[in-house]
This record gives structure tokens, C-alpha cells and sequence, in this order.
């Protein structure tokens, strides 16, 4: 096992407050590509490689790295195990969380459903809704609840993250009821702005909005297409790296065949996650 020379303690209260949002955003990529590495049995990986199944380049992945303190060991690579648990602290994940989910519609209903979530430390433990068509019918493994005792629910479940999944008019009630309830973290995917105590960390996801950006950047791609070049493009000749010209071993084939299932196993999820798994509630989209 390789030594990797890391600072007592972990990474310090100032030092987290220090990672850009963009950093945070990419360790989250860097995790679940670890993960597929140790299912795989990969002790060691290097930055190239842990870079490529990232999606980003070495130095990128380095520098980001470099935030949680020294973690690899030059010309060896990182630890494969332990880079996992030292993201995972860095993004508050060791203990894992408890999540609650009010709006028991297709959205609501498919998410509680996507084993993705407590395989990355997110159990849901509650989900809830007002509609007396939804209000004790099953998912997976839950029985939906009545919101109306969310407070109640709250105080048994401990919950540490809250998910609204329900439509505009009813998104602002919603989040008031669960910082009411004492909720610290929220996720919302209604499309409006709610408003919250500065003391709540409010997030929101608007799918519209995310498929407006793909729309204008189809748009830009096809202009840039269509506009004629004036200079002939240079071209770049790729430069040999250490990786490209070692003989194959054991770990190489290991590392590409996890990065193979790692791919594979993100665009899953990214359909999965958002599959209507039944008839919604009016309540909830």
C-alpha cells in the first residue's frame, strides 16, 4: 500500500471555505469515479487516469486535489481508497445523510425510487404530499405521508436534507413547512424562487432551464459550423505521454474496464433519476 503523507486531521473548517464551487462541483465527478475504481479493485490510480474518466485534465484534477492536502505520491498515483474517504469527508458524506421529500408525483415517486442516491451516502427516509389519492400509497419501500404532520415526522426522522418536488403554487408552502420543521439544507426543483432564512442553504435544479442551455448551445454550434474559416485550423500533433507507451499490465486493464463501467453506469443514471415511475399526484409534478 502506497504511503500518501497526509495532514493530520483532514482538511481544516477555513481551508473547505477556501474550494470554489466549480472544485466542489468536479470532487463530486472525482467520487463517483473512485468508486467505480474500488468496486473494480483498483488500488492505485494515476492523475492521468483518474483525469481522463473525470473529463478533465490532469493539472485541473491536481489542483483541485490540492485543496484537501497531500494525497498522492509522485509517480505513483493516489491511493485509491483513501482519496475516496478524504472526498468524502470534504464533501460531508462520511456519516451519510437522511433526506425527506415533499411532492409524491411522477418526479417525487421516480427519485425515491433511483438507487443512485444511497449508494452515494443519500438515504430517503420520508416522503410527503396533501393529496388524499397519494397519502398512504407505497413507494419504493416508503409509504407516502401527510404533510400536514411533516413537523412531527421530522422530529423522529432526523432528517439532515429536505427535497421539494412539487409545482409552483404549492413550492413556497412547502419550504416554509420544512424550515419550519427545523430542515438546515433544501433542494428544490420547482422552477420558481422561494425565499428562506439566510441561516438555510436553498438549491435549486429547473430542468427547463437546463435544456434552454443546451438549446442555445446547439444553436451556437451550428452557426460556428456554418460561418466559413478564414485561417486553416492548426493542427495539434498529441504529445506521447508516460501512459501511452507503458506495456499493458494488470492495473491498466483493470483501471480502463472501470472507467468503461463508470461511464456506462453515469448515463443510466442520468435517465433513471428522472423516469416517471407512475401516475403522479395533481399536487406534485
Amino acid at each position: 500500500m502506497t504511503e500518501q503523507h497526509e495532514a493530520p486531521g483532514g482538511v481544516s473548517g477555513r481551508a473547505l471555505q477556501n474550494i470554489p464551487q466549480a472544485t466542489v462541483a468536479r470532487l463530486a465527478t472525482y467520487l463517483r469515479v473512485l468508486a467505480t475504481l474500488a468496486d473494480e479493485g483498483v488500488a492505485i490510480v494515476s492523475s492521468e487516469e483518474l483525469a481522463v474518466a473525470a473529463g478533465v485534465n490532469s493539472a485541473k484534477l491536481r489542483k483541485d486535489l490540492s485543496f484537501l492536502g497531500p494525497n498522492g505520491v509522485r509517480g505513483v498515483g493516489y491511493d485509491v481508497a483513501r482519496l475516496r474517504a478524504r472526498i468524502e469527508d470534504v464533501l460531508g458524506l462520511s456519516q451519510g445523510h437522511r433526506v425527506v421529500l415533499v411532492g409524491a408525483g411522477n418526479l417525487g415517486r421516480a427519485l425515491v425510487g433511483y438507487g443512485g442516491f444511497q449508494r452515494r451516502g443519500f438515504t430517503v427516509v420520508g416522503i410527503f404530499d396533501n393529496h388524499p389519492d397519494v397519502i398512504g400509497l407505497p413507494v419504493a419501500g416508503l409509504v407516502v405521508r401527510d404533510v400536514a404532520g411533516l413537523a412531527e415526522a421530522v422530529a423522529a426522522l432526523e432528517p439532515t436534507i429536505a427535497v421539494i418536488t412539487v409545482p409552483d403554487d404549492a413550492a413556497q408552502d412547502a419550504c416554509d413547512r420544512l424550515v419550519a420543521a427545523g430542515l438546515q439544507s433544501i433542494l428544490s426543483f420547482a422552477p420558481c424562487e422561494l425565499t428562506a432564512p439566510a441561516s438555510v442553504e436553498l438549491r435549486r435544479v429547473d430542468l427547463a432551464v437546463e435544456l434552454q442551455m443546451l438549446s442555445f448551445e446547439r444553436v451556437r454550434n451550428a452557426d460556428n459550423a456554418a460561418e466559413p474559416a478564414s485561417v486553416a485550423p492548426e493542427v495539434t500533433r498529441p504529445v506521447p505521454s508516460r501512459i501511452s507507451h507503458r506495456a499493458p499490465t494488470a492495473h491498466t486493464s483493470a483501471v480502463h474496464q472501470a472507467l468503461k463501467h463508470s461511464a456506462a453506469a453515469h448515463t443510466a443514471s442520468s435517465h433513471t433519476a428522472t423516469e416517471p415511475s407512475s401516475k403522479g399526484s395533481v399536487v406534485s409534478p
